[in-house]
């Protein structure tokens, strides 16, 4: 109750035409944390008055973002192993107050119209294909052609919303659905694509990189072979490195993610966003 009283006071003084006495209540909320924040939306929606407003706005969004980079950090040194939750963590940059269940709640609905197809004698592409099906023409995901460069398409809850994403978002959520299923396919970080390999347990002859296939999640799930990823490699005048074919970790999935975000904003000017991912991406930038 005294933090309470402490922290009414303190918003009552964000409107000080003094700079300093605002920096210094700006610094004592911003010790606070997310304590503060249902405190500063109320004085927000009461306020008329703009630099009010503003200052409250931004207030807000350091705290948020400082969330942010915590719970990244956390991600990271525990081990990077949930996918889904480092795509959480990135969408709350841009959608602090999403309900990420009901995020969690759309893909547990997709698997199980996954799952009520799947049999037991199918074969790894006929599994594939189910997926497809149930993912592009049942739910009429795709990938978005024409505006590739929108930041939206990273962000997994406009991607589940609007069915339209990008490479990465769309791998992010076929892998996570196929995972969840326990069929084994995993993200390969392509230079200038992002693709997926459906990988061979039983490292079968003819399997090489541990990949028995690669899928396409942009292009409606299109499955190809290792000769396809050679012409690729060879028209970029790239060397074929073995990480080229081989999957990846959730770690370098979420750092692609992150770059193409600074991309995106890049492209729109966005300044003060492209410093923030940047300090994003040196919270899980290779040691």
């Amino acid at each position: 109750m005294e933090n309470n009283a402490e922290i009414s006071a303190l918003v009552k003084l964000l409107d000080d035409p003094d700079e300093e006495v605002f920096h210094h209540v700006e610094k004592k909320l911003l010790e606070y944390g997310g304590e503060v924040v249902l405190f500063l939306e109320n004085a927000w929606e009461q306020s008329f008055d703009g630099l009010l407003q503003e200052r409250i706005e931004n207030i807000v969004h350091q705290i948020q973002f400082k969330t942010v980079k915590e719970d990244l950090s956390l991600w990271y040194l525990s081990g990077a192993f949930d996918l889904l939750q480092g795509a959480l963590i990135i969408n709350r940059y841009q959608y602090p107050d999403l309900d990420e269940q009901k995020v969690i709640n759309q893909m547990e609905e997709i698997k199980r119209d996954i799952w009520l197809g799947l049999q037991y004698e199918m074969s790894s592409v006929e599994k594939v294909k189910l997926i497809n099906h149930v993912l592009y023409q049942q739910y009429g995901f795709g990938g978005n052609t024409k505006n590739h460069h929108d930041p939206q398409n990273s962000y997994l809850n406009q991607v589940l919303e609007s069915k339209k994403g990008n490479q990465i978002s769309l791998a992010i959520i076929y892998s996570t659905l196929a995972q969840k299923l326990d069929l084994p396919v995993y993200g390969i970080n392509l230079p200038q694509h992002f693709i997926l390999g459906y990988i061979d347990d039983s490292k079968q002859e003819g399997s090489e990189y541990g990949v028995l296939f690669y899928i396409n999640a942009f292009n409606r799930g299109n499955i190809f072979g290792k000769h396809d990823v050679d012409q690729f490699l060879r028209q970029l005048n790239l060397e074929a490195l073995p990480e080229y074919y081989r999957p990846c970790s959730n770690t370098d999935i979420i750092r692609r993610v992150i770059r193409n975000l600074i991309s995106a904003y890049e492209n729109a000017g966005a300044t003060d966003k492209v410093a923030e991912l940047n300090e994003l991406q040196d919270i899980i930038a290779e040691k």
